[in-house]
């Protein structure tokens, strides 16, 4: 199996509880710290072509950066695109990526439904 990709940030209680989980059922994985090194306009892009939530959903709109800077601006592909790559904290954690889907691991055990579609 192709070790899933855990798109996280280890300050957020959420990311180090889908890392917890996936230790606790034995699921390979690896860590990509997106504050540490931000994602291109292209990876994002990617990561948006597999993803089963809504793409909306992947902005975090609670946060300081977007209110200042992106609030009333249409969650659209290409603003998202841009939100990610001009604040990479908007990004909604955990991610959890396998070759094929993705997943907004909120709650933890939403992990599943990506197995479920790998």
């Amino acid at each position: 199996m192709t070790p899933l990709l855990v798109y996280h940030n280890p300050r957020c209680r959420k990311s180090r509880e889908a890392v917890q989980w996936l230790t606790e059922h034995g699921i390979p994985f690896e860590e990509y710290r997106y504050l540490e090194r931000p994602l291109s306009a292209e990876q994002i892009e990617k990561l948006l072509d597999k993803l089963v939530d809504p793409i909306e959903a992947v902005i975090r709109t609670n946060e300081k950066a977007y209110k200042e800077h992106y609030k009333g601006l249409p969650l659209t592909r290409a603003n998202i695109i841009k939100m990610l790559t001009e604040h990479p904290r908007l990004m909604q954690r955990p991610i959890v990526a396998s070759p094929k889907a993705a997943v907004i691991a909120r709650p933890a055990d939403k992990i599943q439904t990506l197995l479920d579609h790998a």
